[in-house]
């Protein structure tokens, strides 16, 4: 219920404008204030005229009064601020740690709103909200994929920067790590982490003009020689992997074979092929950062793979989570605002990926044309369906505020 009482204080879902405190003066809420998600009040900053003054300052929401005193605010200095207690049953006055008298107002929740978030809840269809998805006009759905899209690039920008602190500022070996995750393409995902990270880029780096030098220090890191599976081929990198362990004294052991996964695996996602296209790639010079942010258009970038063996899908989905991802998180880093729009104009180029989740959403009605649609909806059910904040959801806000008009209709 405490939820819900955020809610429609946040959304102003209020049953009436003028409101009474707990001992009969008028309150008036001019703003709500901003929703604070850390420690502290609730809502900062927000203005209410209490009894025909103004006030500015805090807002605290529980469901009893007497949560007050059983969180300890009225220990905490941080809660002075506090200029209204919204609550949905005052038993009990409230004091300050200055020993001030809050004012409190009780709220009740609207049962529509309490239905409809009940419902939301109950149903086991996905999307939740699925019924009512083809009524929200699509300047509003368009305009959450944006709020959606920026939050997932944000997010996995922050991941590629806090990479980049653990590299001590080196976007090269950063760049390294976050293709190769991706070249995992997620059932091998943190193994490739975990062994792109102990590759010594600079030892590589004096043998980048013998590609066969460098497969077999790939390799031969990843534990993965004896898969290549020609016995004479198989043997010469090994030879050739003893001598470059002994020359840039390698200690990190090879990886165990049981750490990469082969089976439902297609041939061409095998570990070692993969290991070999970025053996390539490397020796060539065409995974570090400034080749990977050179690129221009999407063609570009899918010739690039595509010369490596590489199909077009995984292509795509590696331009979708590394190259397009570096590209913001660079543009964050070194505050340019060409790398992160160029990001975005990346993923409006390329289609939308096709897999059962996305699919979901184009029966509900919704129109997933491009990259741009699906990342931001992946985000959605992510961040939101999955551990059901509906609440937080705009979809969510226009089904129950619908519910609502209906209601006073």
């Amino acid at each position: 219920m405490e939820k819900l009482l955020h809610y429609v204080w946040k959304h102003r879902l209020l049953p009436s404008k003028v409101f009474s405190t707990t001992d009969g003066r008028p309150v008036r809420v001019l703003d709500p204030g901003r929703h604070n998600v850390n420690q502290g009040p609730d809502f900062l900053d927000a203005r209410i005229e209490l009894d025909g003054i103004v006030w500015a300052g805090n807002i605290e929401i529980h469901t009893f009064s007497g949560d007050w005193y059983a969180h300890k605010h009225h220990l905490d200095p941080v809660y002075n601020t506090t200029i209204l207690h919204v609550v949905e049953c005052a038993n009990k006055d409230i004091y300050t740690e200055n020993s001030t008298q809050v004012p409190q107002v009780v709220l009740s929740v609207p049962l529509d709103v309490q239905n409809g978030y009940a419902e939301l809840l109950a149903t086991t269809d996905y999307p939740r909200c699925h019924k009512f998805l083809p009524n929200i006009p699509s300047i509003k759905v368009h305009a959450w994929f944006d709020a959606l899209l920026a939050e997932r690039l944000e997010l996995r920008s922050q991941k590629i920067l806090s990479m980049l602190r653990d590299n001590c500022g080196d976007w090269e070996k950063t760049t390294f790590v976050v293709l190769a995750r991706n070249f995992g393409f997620g059932l091998n995902g943190d193994a490739f982490e975990m062994w792109a990270k102990n590759i010594p880029l600079s030892a590589a780096a004096k043998h980048r003009d013998n590609l066969f030098q460098i497969e077999s220090m790939f390799l031969g890191m990843a534990g993965l020689i004896e898969k290549v599976g020609d016995e004479q081929l198989c043997h010469r990198l090994q030879t050739e992997y003893k001598f470059l362990q002994n020359k840039f004294n390698l200690s990190s052991p090879p990886m165990l074979l049981s750490m990469w996964q082969y089976l439902r695996t297609r041939p061409q996602n095998f570990p070692h092929v993969r290991i070999r296209q970025l053996a390539r790639l490397f020796s060539e010079g065409k995974c570090g950062v400034r080749a990977l942010l050179e690129y221009d258009t999407i063609n570009e970038i899918e010739l690039l793979f595509i010369d490596m063996g590489i199909s077009k899908g995984s292509c795509r989905l590696i331009i979708i989570n590394t190259i397009v991802t570096l590209l913001f998180a660079y543009g964050i880093y070194h505050s340019n605002h060409e790398y992160r729009l160029r990001a975005i104009n990346f993923l409006e180029q390329l289609p939308s990926e096709n897999n059962r989740i996305l699919r979901q959403w184009q029966e509900c009605g919704l129109r997933v044309g491009s990259a741009f649609d699906s990342q931001a909806l992946l985000q959605l059910k992510k961040e939101y369906c999955e551990p059901t904040k509906c609440l937080e959801c705009r979809f969510g806000f226009e089904y129950l505020s619908n519910r609502m008009k209906n209601d006073e209709c």
